[in-house]
């Protein structure tokens, strides 16, 4: 692949409950159809077969750095960071490169 990639990845906060974390999920999985720069979009809650792991993560890759600014700050996708994503995020690691 060439292109861009970004990776995040969040630690909920104490008392987040399962219909939240459903939610944050839900709310992610409708960005493709709503931001046409996403080439491809993964979503995934933590498996448990490491200790410290994060709770969630997205994968999405774009054409280029462009792509992927567009898709950071698209209406869309600030609308469910800030509604859904950061009233229950305790922690949040991300990085953005080449692919």
């Amino acid at each position: 692949m060439s292109g861009f990639r970004h990776v995040v990845m969040f630690r909920w906060a104490e008392g987040t409950t399962t219909g939240q974390q459903e939610e944050v999920a839900a709310r992610l999985g409708e960005l493709p159809g709503l931001i046409e720069e996403i080439r491809e979009y993964s979503i995934g809650v933590n498996a448990g077969v490491n200790p410290g792991a994060y709770d969630f993560a997205v994968v999405a890759d774009f054409a280029g750095r462009d792509a992927y600014l567009a898709y950071r700050d698209h209406p869309a996708h600030r609308a469910v960071v800030e509604q859904y994503i950061t009233p229950i995020v305790a922690e949040r690691a991300s990085i953005q490169y080449e692919a």
